[in-house]
């Protein structure tokens, strides 16, 4: 039962508790000021029926065990916000008597950066001296390098405001000597002293910093459709998800992805049956939550529009603010970030790895006979190419994303961005705020043009020469999927290997063709590099590690990193995968990603511990010099029979890419073979349909031609990954819709051209 809180103290905050199936609502239970009392009771339907508990005595044993059990479980709001129950701030004791110098600083509305090592974000103005300096990178989950705790080691200046949290309620002020976050009674007096007036600041929208997205308002604006009157969407399809602190990159991709028939089939079609089949605990069973999220977007069932009378109340008042119910996808968050050390914070995420995540337990947890990712996989044919001796190699490898590079050097606009960029510097050395932002304008065409154009491969090992040379390697599509993800690259590493955004306007089209892509394979005159592996050099303690000419793929190296894993982590996940792939290492990665030595240095075995370099690369050699098991299951997934994949490992000295080769080459041992495995009774298999089947079936690919038309995209506003807010545009019954975590609303003005991810179907021949 709610009972008011007494003004002037802090009172402790108690629950009330049932035991009733938990929808999961939007209720917040911190949203007004009250005690809650625990009061927990067991309720028997359909008479309605309560027995207080405990209650040993009437209760059967069994019953009583649940009851506690229950009780006892945290739920997913309680792990998910751990911080709504803390106890309110108390005042600084150097808020009344902190002394201010009159030394003449004044703060302007923007522009700030660390006086020490000029960064732009993370910064905290020093209430005494006016110092304006970065905090620690693991404060709150922002860069820095420590300034501002260095500057009050040195003059004890006590207190410091977060720059970009002032608004005319208050802002985020620490204070160094009580190592807490602390109020400040006086803060509007402070902040006067150094000429801010905290009426005219504003905090920023998800908590993103002023300082932040000063240079990008427009982005903002543009993308959520700021200023324009949008018109609410109710219905099947049209249902809001709400933002559980940071987590609308989960939104945005869960709303594309259930747009799609195959992923709607899937889960939602086939909901009874995944119901009736779902494992005792069904919050831990990844079906069971996929069936339950489709379920609440799809039926309509939390998307109703208000009624008429609600509506004339709205107007009457003068508040015609529709709210839309929507859904709290709290337990569906709490089982798929279950064990990431990402996904399972409550941190900004990138919307393209979640993706990636998500597609990796769709492939380890088959639904009936369809599998919906097959929707996104295709292959990839590289071609490498030996610059002294021209021979070439080709390889095919499983990918699920497009990944678009952005051309800059093609912007249409480069006058206008170099005038931009002087008035910019002019307005940061006069303290002025920014001029208006002008952004790069890059042609589609050049960014399709970078994707197929030759890419340099760092330390290439050619097997022609048998020594280090230089080498190439072009893609292309050797099947093209049924729905296309294209992902614009607009994250990268500065020269100071801090990540930046490229703030750019893409012309994407609504119509794509991407048919001169298709792979053409071994071309007439074309010569294959010898399948020769490098050598392995013995050093002279024959007790160290062995060092071998490692033909590393550092494109997937660095395409790993910038999802935020360690880089001594991304190189032996892909080297351990045999240059497979960034899809493939990444599922590595996943699996290996506790284990203590996760990010040391790749350390291989001394020589002759194991029977070759392939066998090292992944993992201890198996009894009677037998292949790694690894190997021979990534072998077996692709459809081979197991009794062949050993056979083909021992014969390339465990070699997993000529291992394949050997396969192809030999047709005929392969159909002496058992008939492939059917791969969709492979259960919890992580590696079962990571790569494509290459038995008597065919690929697991849907082909077909390569032409599509755009049918959604994700947007990004903010300045990195890790901050900022997500917003999903889907194409429905002939007109764009928003989906901005609970709102849903017809589009006005989709902005297509600052998307980061867009989602294109295949047009029928």
């Amino acid at each position: 039962q709610k009972v008011p809180g007494a003004s002037g103290g802090a009172l402790p905050k108690r629950r009330n508790a049932k035991l009733f199936l938990d929808l999961e609502t939007n209720g917040d239970l911190n949203s007004d000021d009250f005690e809650y009392e625990d009061e927990a009771k067991l309720v028997i339907f359909p008479d309605h029926y309560e027995i207080s508990l405990p209650n040993i005595e009437e209760l059967p044993a069994l019953v009583t065990i649940a009851c506690d059990a229950l009780l006892s479980a945290k739920s997913p709001y309680r792990k998910q916000e751990p911080d709504s129950w803390e106890e309110e701030l108390q005042a600084s004791k150097h808020a009344k008597t902190l002394v201010q110098l009159d030394n003449g600083v004044r703060i302007p509305p923007s522009g700030w950066k660390c006086s020490k090592c000029d960064l732009r974000e993370n910064l905290w103005l020093n209430l005494t001296d006016g110092s304006v300096l970065c905090g620690k990178w693991f404060f709150d989950g922002s860069g820095g390098n420590g300034h501002a705790v260095e500057h009050y080691k040195e003059t004890g200046y006590p207190l410091a405001v977060k720059l970009g949290t002032i608004t005319p309620d208050g802002a985020d002020v620490y204070s160094f000597d009580e190592e807490e976050p602390v109020l400040d009674p006086h803060i509007a007096k402070h902040l006067a002293h150094f000429g801010i007036d905290m009426l005219q600041m504003q905090v920023t929208e998800n908590g993103l910093r002023d300082n932040d997205i000063k240079p990008r308002v427009s982005e903002w604006e543009v993308i959520q459709e700021a200023g324009v009157k949008l018109k609410p969407m109710y219905g099947p399809g049209y249902t809001g998800m709400k933002n559980l602190g940071n987590s609308c990159y989960l939104s945005a991709v869960m709303q594309a992805i259930f747009s799609i028939p195959e992923f709607q089939r899937a889960y939602v079609g086939n909901l009874p049956r995944i119901f009736d089949y779902s494992p005792l605990d069904p919050t831990q069973d990844f079906n069971t939550q996929m069936a339950k999220l489709g379920h609440g977007l799809l039926s309509g069932q939390y998307s109703k529009p208000p009624m008429k009378s609600e509506l004339i109340e709205q107007v009457m008042k003068e508040e015609h603010k529709p709210q839309q119910n929507g859904i709290s996808p709290r337990m569906f968050k709490a089982f798929i970030s279950k064990g990431h050390p990402e996904f399972s914070s409550n941190r900004q995420q990138d919307a393209q790895e979640f993706f990636l995540h998500l597609i990796n337990l769709v492939e380890r947890n088959p639904v009936g006979s369809e599998n919906p990712s097959d929707v996104f996989r295709f292959l990839v044919e590289e071609r490498t190419q030996c610059c002294q001796s021209r021979k070439v190699r080709y390889t095919e490898r499983v990918d699920y994303i497009m990944q678009l590079p952005v051309a800059m050097e093609a912007a249409t606009n480069k006058d206008e961005l170099i005038a931009y960029e002087l008035k910019r510097r002019e307005a940061e050395a006069a303290r002025r705020p920014p001029p208006e932002l002008v952004r790069a304008k890059i042609p589609f065409s050049a960014c399709l043009r970078a994707f197929s154009e030759p890419n340099n491969v760092e330390d290439f090992w050619s097997s022609a020469l048998q020594a280090k040379s230089a080498g190439v390697k072009t893609s292309r599509f050797a099947s093209f999927p049924e729905y296309l993800v294209v992902q614009i690259k607009k994250f990268t590493f500065g020269l100071d290997w801090i990540p930046k955004k490229l703030d750019v306007s893409i012309d994407m089209p609504d119509f794509l063709d991407i048919s001169h892509l298709r792979a053409r394979g071994l071309q007439p005159g074309e010569e294959e590099l010898p399948d020769i592996a490098p050598p392995i050099i013995i050093p002279d303690d024959p007790k160290g590690s062995f060092l071998v000419a490692l033909d590393i793929d550092e494109s997937s190296v660095m395409q790993l990193a910038e999802m935020g894993f360690p880089l001594e982590a991304c190189r032996k996940a892909v080297y351990y995968t045999g240059n497979l792939g960034a899809e493939v290492a990444f599922n590595w990665i996943i699996a290996h990603m506790e284990e203590p030595d996760f990010a040391e240095p790749l350390a291989l075995p001394a020589f002759g511990e194991v029977a070759s370099s392939g066998a090292a690369a992944f993992g201890a050699v198996g009894l009677d010099n037998q292949p790694p098991e690894e190997m021979v299951a990534i072998i077996i997934s692709m459809g081979f029979q197991r009794n062949l994949a050993i056979q083909a490992l021992k014969a390339t000295n465990n070699n997993l890419e000529r291992a394949l080769e050997w396969i192809f080459s030999h047709p005929e041992l392969e159909d002496e073979s058992e008939p492939a495995l059917d791969m969709m009774n492979m259960e919890n298999h992580a590696n079962a349909n990571i790569l494509a089947e290459t038995g008597s079936e065919g690929p697991r690919i849907k082909d077909g031609s390569g032409r599509y038309e755009l049918f959604g995209f994700i947007s990004h506003m903010g300045t990195s990954t890790m901050s900022g807010h997500y917003v999903c545009h889907l194409k429905k019954e002939g007109r764009w819709v928003i989906y901005n975590d609970l709102r849903v609303c017809a589009s006005e003005r989709p902005p297509k051209d600052l998307g980061y991810i867009y989602f294109y179907h295949r047009i029928p021949s």
